[in-house]
């Protein structure tokens, strides 16, 4: 599997250390920043990584940031991602098998490696359940189209 992967300054430890594992489960993996733990801003890493899966040239992406809260808000305006903060393996379980989600924001400051790796496997190995599921998130889905005008009351 292709993954886009980017952090700020705040998850940078963990990422060098989270691309190896990938690299290490056989997945090809695309760097996009940044290249130091210098102070950056969040919101133009997350972009780059909802850019490259929103276009299909990665097929699911990896943000890693003090919180991953930042990370997510930031992807998930980008059409076509579905993001969202995980801190546990069983919500990247379901992040994926009930949303199909595709961005992994996670925290570099709150949650430990090993456990961030074990919510990476949840993620990269859940498959998305369909069935219910789908019509839901073709609901969340509309909100990317501009021409939506809201659920009517």
């Amino acid at each position: 599997m292709k993954i886009a992967i980017a952090s700020d300054h705040a998850g940078f430890d963990q990422k060098p250390a989270m691309i190896e594992y990938l690299k290490g489960l056989g997945h090809e993996v695309v760097d996009l920043g940044p290249d130091s733990a210098e102070r950056c801003d969040y919101p133009d890493y997350a972009d780059k990584v909802a850019r490259r899966v929103a276009s299909g040239d990665a097929e699911r992406g990896v943000l890693i940031c003090g919180t991953g809260i930042g990370m997510a808000l930031t992807a998930d305006k980008v059409a076509g991602v579905r993001a969202a903060v995980i801190q546990t393996p069983q919500f990247a379980h379901l992040f994926r098998e009930h949303n199909n989600g595709n961005v992994l924001c996670i925290s570099g400051r709150f949650t430990t490696f090993e456990v961030n790796k074990q919510i990476v496997d949840e993620f990269l190995t859940t498959e998305f359940g369909g069935g219910r599921h789908e019509g839901r998130v073709q609901k969340i889905m509309r909100e990317d189209d501009p021409d939506f005008g809201g659920v009517e009351e």
